[in-house]
């Protein structure tokens, strides 16, 4: 969590564990930077001490109407890093890219499996007249999605699983050009440029006796590979 600005997606099934590793990604930048962090919850799951970060908590329902309504007034507050509970419709994902695009780091939340379907659904959200421009914000500010599931452990337990996607010079090219189909086959040949596919992670966590291969099979993006 080095990045100054930008956009951070977290993505993944609801009980998918998304809070607690951005919990954690807020909690590293706490102790280590200096930074205005302010964010925007549905409910407020963890509260944090500001340490070297003065942190700004805000609830739904409570401090403000809609997440759209709390992104407005981030801008008059003015932190350096927000972090968006959840991008659930065209207004509150265009305030979102805004807020990325002048130099404020936005860490937010998707209900989508898999990294390429989370850029997909935010690009479908927008009617098609908009969604060129949108495809422009978004190869511009993206940063990287961190897609997350929580799997059973043969063990017992959970084990998570990530599939990670970094905003290459490739992907930037991908995004803008509508091409979304070829995101999957660009993580996969991309692992050189620290991208991560959820369907090779599965297949080391097969290896490694951590999970079956029944479980790999049911959220694979290739199932028949396994």
């Amino acid at each position: 969590v080095a990045l100054s600005q930008g956009l951070v997606l977290v993505t993944g099934p609801t009980g998918a564990g998304k809070s607690t590793l951005l919990a954690a990604m807020i909690e590293h930048i706490n102790q280590n930077r200096v930074e205005h962090v302010m964010t925007l919850e549905d409910p407020i799951e963890f509260v944090y001490e500001s340490k070297k970060s003065l942190i700004t908590q805000r609830e739904l329902g409570l401090d403000f109407h809609s997440f759209a309504d709390g992104l407005k007034h981030v801008f008059r507050q003015d932190p350096n890093i927000v972090l968006v509970g959840e991008m659930r419709d065209p207004e509150t994902i265009a305030l979102a890219l805004t807020l990325a695009e002048t130099g404020h780091l936005v860490l937010a939340t998707l209900h989508t499996n898999g990294a390429g379907q989370s850029v997909e659904r935010i690009i479908d959200t927008f009617p098609a007249a908009q969604q060129q421009q949108i495809r422009l914000q978004l190869s511009l500010v993206l940063k990287g999605v961190i897609s997350q599931l929580l799997l059973p452990k043969i063990e017992g337990g959970l084990t998570p699983v990530h599939e990670v996607l970094v905003n290459s010079h490739a992907i930037a090219n991908i995004i803008r050009e509508g091409r979304t189909e070829q995101l999957q086959n660009t993580i996969f040949t991309s692992t050189d440029e620290h991208m991560v596919d959820l369907d090779q992670e599965l297949k080391w966590l097969i290896e490694q006796g951590t999970i079956t291969t029944e479980v790999a099979k049911a959220h694979a993006h290739v199932p028949k590979n396994f």
